[in-house]
C-alpha cells in the first residue's frame, strides 16, 4: 500500500520515534489487561538494585520480564533458570529501547500446587494413623557415642556436620551411611540404610537429612515408605532436612527435628560441650579454691614464724636494743628541745634587760639629741647662707630686716657663707 500524498504534493506530518513508541505503549498498556502466563525461566539476572530480569519462554516464543525489588522481596519461589512458573503481571513498553516486557507481580511454581496438595493429603492420612503422635517418639540420648548420618557422602551437609562436631571437640564417632537424597530411588536407598543401621546395632542415634532446596529436591523425604521407616526405626532418629523454613514429612515422623544438618550437629554435641564446660569450670573453681587455701595456709605459717621469731631470746635482745636506742633518741631529742626553749627564754630576758639598761637609755637620748641638733643646724643662719642666701647688716652688726631701715649713704655689710663684703647704700 503506497502512502497517500496531499494535494499540495507534500507528505503528511511524520511522527518522531518517541511519539510513535509512546502511542504503542499507550495502546498496549490500556488494551491488554493484567493476566497469568505460564512459561520457563531463562536468562535470569539479579541486579544489585534488587530488581530481577529474566525471560519467559516456551517452544514457540519468549517474553522479556522484570520483577522489581519490592515485588521480588514478597515472592516465596526461589527463581532459577529452567524453572517452570506461572506469573501474573501487566505489559509495559520500555521506551528507551522500544521493547515491550512483562512487569511481573506474582510468581508461582508451576509444580508446587500439585506437590503441596499431595504433601498435605499424605500428612493428614499419616497423622490420622498416629504416626506423628508425640507418645511414639523415643528420647534422644544426651551423649551418644556412635551416630549414623544417612545422607549423600559428597554433599555439603555431611561436611558441615563433621566440621561442627570436630570444632566443638566432640569425642564420639560419626558413621556416614551413604544414600541418594534426591531423585528417583533416593527414598528406597535411605530406607535400606535405616534397616542396615538397625541390623548393625552399633548406633546410639541416627541423623537423616540433606541441605536445602526446592520442594521437588526434598520430595524424597515426603515419600510414604521413607516416612514410615523413620517412624518405625528402633534407633532414635533426628530429621535434619533443608533450611529452617523447609518442612518434610520425615520431620514429623522423626523423634526430633533439627532445622539444618549443622543444627543437628550442634544439638548432638550440646550436652557434651555443656559437660566439658562444667568440668572446666569445676576444675577452675577447684584450682582457685586450692590456691586460696594454700595462700591462707602460707599466710598462717608466715604469721606463726613471725610470732616464733619475736618470742625467741635473740629477738627479745634485739627488741631491748631497739627500745634502748629509741629511748636514747627520745632523751636526746627532749634535751635538745629543753635547751632550745631555755635559750629562747634567755634571749627574751636579755632583750628585756637591754631595753631597761642605762646604756640603752643614754644611747636612745643621744640619738634624740643628735636629731634635735640636726634640726637646729638646718634652721640656723649659717645653713641658710650655705643655701645661697646673704644677710645684710648695719655698721653695728645688726641684721637689717626691712628696706625702710636703710638710709642713703649708710655703711652696710653683706654676710655670705664664705665671708663678709662691705657695702654703702645710695
Amino acid at each position: 500500500m503506497k502512502p497517500e500524498l496531499e494535494l499540495s504534493g507534500e507528505p503528511p506530518r511524520a511522527e518522531s520515534v518517541s511519539e510513535f513508541t509512546r502511542r504503542v505503549k499507550t495502546l498496549l498498556e490500556t488494551g491488554i489487561r493484567p493476566t497469568w502466563i505460564r512459561g520457563e525461566i531463562s536468562n535470569l539476572r539479579a541486579q544489585a538494585s534488587g530488581h530481577v530480569y529474566f525471560s519467559l519462554k516456551d517452544a514457540g516464543a519468549q517474553l522479556g520480564a522484570v520483577l522489581f525489588r519490592g515485588d521480588a522481596l514478597r515472592q516465596t519461589v526461589k527463581l532459577r533458570d529452567g524453572l517452570q512458573v506461572i506469573v501474573y503481571g501487566e505489559v509495559s513498553v520500555y521506551e528507551a529501547r522500544g521493547q515491550y516486557q512483562l512487569i511481573v507481580r506474582v510468581v508461582v511454581d508451576d509444580g508446587v500446587g500439585r506437590l503441596q496438595r499431595e504433601f498435605e493429603a499424605l500428612k493428614t492420612r499419616l497423622a490420622g494413623e498416629g504416626l506423628f503422635a508425640p507418645e511414639r517418639k523415643k528420647p534422644i540420648p544426651a551423649m551418644p557415642r556412635t551416630v549414623g548420618f544417612i545422607t549423600s557422602p559428597t554433599g555439603a551437609a555431611v561436611q558441615d556436620f563433621c566440621r561442627i562436631v570436630t570444632r566443638r571437640g566432640w569425642r564420639g564417632r560419626v558413621v556416614v551411611l551413604p544414600a541418594k537424597v534426591q531423585g528417583e530411588g533416593a527414598a528406597a536407598e535411605m530406607v535400606a540404610m535405616l534397616l542396615l543401621a538397625e541390623e548393625l546395632k552399633i548406633f546410639d542415634l541416627l541423623v537423616i537429612g540433606r541441605g536445602g532446596g526446592s520442594i521437588e529436591d526434598l520430595w524424597a523425604f515426603n515419600e510414604e515408605a521413607l516416612v514410615r521407616a523413620v517412624a518405625a526405626c528402633a534407633v532414635p532418629v533426628i530429621s535434619a532436612v533443608g533450611h529452617e523454613i523447609d518442612f518434610t514429612l520425615c520431620d514429623f515422623a522423626a523423634d526430633l527435628r533439627a532445622e539444618t544438618p549443622s543444627a543437628a550437629a550442634e544439638l548432638i554435641t550440646s550436652q557434651f560441650v555443656a559437660c566439658v564446660d562444667r568440668a572446666r569450670q569445676a576444675g577452675e573453681a577447684m584450682d582457685e579454691r586450692m590456691e586460696t587455701a594454700l595462700a591462707r595456709a602460707t599466710e598462717r605459717l608466715d604469721h606463726a614464724r613471725s610470732r616464733l621469731r619475736l618470742l625467741s631470746p635473740a629477738a627479745q635482745i634485739e627488741q631491748g636494743h631497739l627500745r634502748r636506742d629509741d629511748l636514747a633518741n627520745r632523751l636526746a631529742a627532749a634535751l635538745r628541745h629543753s635547751v632550745h626553749e631555755c635559750r629562747g627564754r634567755l634571749g627574751e630576758v636579755q632583750a628585756a634587760l637591754a631595753q631597761r639598761s642605762p646604756q640603752f637609755r643614754v644611747e636612745r637620748e643621744s640619738q634624740r639629741l643628735l636629731s634635735l641638733w640636726k634640726r637646729l643646724q638646718a634652721a640656723s643662719p649659717a645653713s641658710v647662707l650655705h643655701r645661697g642666701f646673704a644677710i645684710v647688716r648695719d655698721d653695728a652688726g645688726h641684721p637689717i630686716m626691712r628696706r625702710a631701715a636703710v638710709r642713703p649713704g649708710a655703711r652696710l655689710a653683706a654676710e655670705f657663707a664664705d665671708g663678709t663684703v662691705p657695702l654703702r647704700a645710695e
